[in-house]
């Protein structure tokens, strides 16, 4: 009796700790998502990944799998559930839609992270320092890193930008948001090892948990950039319009003539700045509008720069642009990194009909070239980005060469009251960083503000209500490291790890 009863509480240990171990990497997961903002809770960006390489120890290749899915997934359902007031409540798609397309993203970053619980159990040592501090770091990041660029790529939540508040921030211009991903996950691995390293080790772990953080004090000391200019003024038009209201034809005039009573509160400040789309139709249609505003702003010594949609003059394509008016010219930024499933539809013709069908956009927007110049506006040459383009922080580094000032123009009220807007805000402060330059960011509803070459935030607008933000910001010359070198050194470095740690379990076996 004694025997029966301690086999089966044997056999029930063995059928409860792949579950518990799978909770253990939900829960671990889900609280990553909260070492980003607003929140903040930036040690959880190591400790979180430490759990996952934690429980992967011993595990064999399918289990490292699940436990890396549940992980991914943990992180992306409470770091992303913003998508549902995206989707449904704005986009008015059907709630099973809504949770289709959710669940479709967090089981594709789901997916990601299995292959490497995979290829962490089948290729990498099972034990020791190559493991924890070479191997999975590297592994780890080169998924990252990948994830943020396949199939246009998804970089939300990448761990580097929890750290925009911390001495890591000033790695940021030397190696870009993946090197401090790269350390992050270095001290990670280091934690595993004071637990489970031997003497050796665990000394080598303990730099690993220190070094970075006195390099990262030194680095936030380093000036890569400099002052080219005198201090200019800048105004920040925020419209919060709430995005249920934006487009309707009875708001339309409403809505302009907001943005006209906005703007001639900032006439005189050398560059005004709209928001994305903020004019509630398309460019073409309000040329006589548009017209009256450049009058009026030159006349008081002014430069626009407006957030618009425009058609193509045969009216077949459609561009979410940037539209620069200057005493020097007319000139147009169009984005290039489109959104799927928002500014693009990668669906078949049926399933476009359907769409208008239950009354959703269909309309694709056409992509702008790769890379364009900076615009010219109030004497500054500006790096310019819309919405969600800022997360590529790589695709704007060749006109870092030529600009001496950042603009991104968004309309975060697709994200209602989440957390997406601070996230979002928090990637933008991770590109100032990258540049070592200023950041002029103006949000229809969401956050605007002006942000420092050192990621500070100069000035903020209060949320929700329409606002005139005003600051001053300074051209800036010269290149951090990161802009003349990419992403490219950091990730040949952690391929090379991988490539020795996996070499060196194949020798042994």
């Amino acid at each position: 009796m004694t025997l029966a009863t301690g086999a089966s509480a044997l056999a029930r240990s063995r059928a409860y700790g792949p579950r518990l171990a799978m909770l253990a990497a939900l829960a671990s997961g889900s609280l990553l998502a909260c070492a980003f903002a607003p929140l903040g809770w930036w040690p959880l960006a190591i400790l979180c990944p430490a759990a996952l390489m934690g429980l992967w120890q011993g595990a064999a290749p399918r289990a490292a799998a699940k436990l890396g899915f549940w992980f991914s997934a943990g992180t992306f359902a409470a770091g992303t559930y913003w998508l549902y007031t995206s989707i449904h409540t704005f986009g008015e798609a059907p709630i099973w839609i809504a949770f289709a397309l959710m669940l479709a993203l967090i089981a594709i970053m789901g997916a990601y992270q299995a292959l490497l619980g995979w290829f962490v159990a089948r290729w990498l040592p099972r034990t020791g320092a190559l493991r924890w501090l070479v191997g999975m770091p590297a592994a780890w990041l080169l998924v990252e890193w990948w994830r943020g660029w396949f199939l246009t790529g998804f970089a939300w939540l990448s761990l580097g930008y929890s750290q925009t508040d911390t001495w890591l921030a000033g790695v940021a211009p030397v190696a870009g948001v993946y090197g401090i991903s790269a350390l992050l996950l270095l001290q990670a691995g280091a934690l595993v090892t004071l637990v489970r390293g031997g003497r050796g080790a665990r000394i080598a772990a303990t730099v690993l948990l220190v070094v970075p953080w006195l390099v990262g004090f030194g680095l936030t000391k380093v000036e890569w950039t400099q002052a080219s200019g005198r201090p200019l003024g800048v105004a920040v038009i925020q419209g919060a319009i709430p995005q249920d209201q934006k487009w309707l034809d009875a708001n339309r005039d409403t809505t302009l003539r907001l943005y006209r009573e906005l703007t001639a509160r900032a006439l005189g400040t050398p560059l005004i700045v709209w928001p994305e789309s903020a004019p509630p139709d398309l460019a073409n249609n309000l040329a006589d509008y548009l017209g009256a505003e450049f009058s009026m702003a030159s006349a008081h010594g002014s430069a626009l720069v407006l957030g618009v949609v425009r058609a193509s003059d045969d009216g077949e394509r459609y561009f979410n642009s940037v539209l620069a008016l200057d005493a020097k010219g007319v000139n147009w930024y169009d984005k290039s990194h489109l959104v799927p499933f928002a500014e693009f539809f990668p669906v078949p013709g049926f399933v476009r009909s359907w769409l208008r069908l239950r009354n959703l956009p269909y309309e694709d927007f056409t992509r702008g070239a790769a890379e364009q110049p900076p615009l010219p506006a109030a004497g500054l040459k500006l790096a310019t980005t819309i919405c969600y383009e800022d997360a590529y922080g790589s695709s704007q580094l060749p006109v870092l060469r030529q600009a001496d000032a950042l603009v991104n123009v968004t309309n975060d009220a697709w994200f209602g009251h989440s957390s997406a807007r601070h996230q979002h805000f928090q990637i933008a402060r991770m590109r100032a960083i990258e540049a070592q330059r200023y950041l002029v960011r103006a949000a229809n509803d969401g956050i605007s503000g002006v942000i420092g070459p050192h990621g500070e935030v100069i000035a903020r607008a209060p949320e929700f209500t329409p606002y005139v933000l005003r600051a001053a910001i300074t051209a800036r010359s010269g290149l951090p490291p990161y802009a003349h070198v990419g992403n490219w050194p950091v990730l040949l470095l952690a391929l090379a790890a991988v490539a020795l740690a996996a070499l060196r379990q194949r020798a042994r076996t």
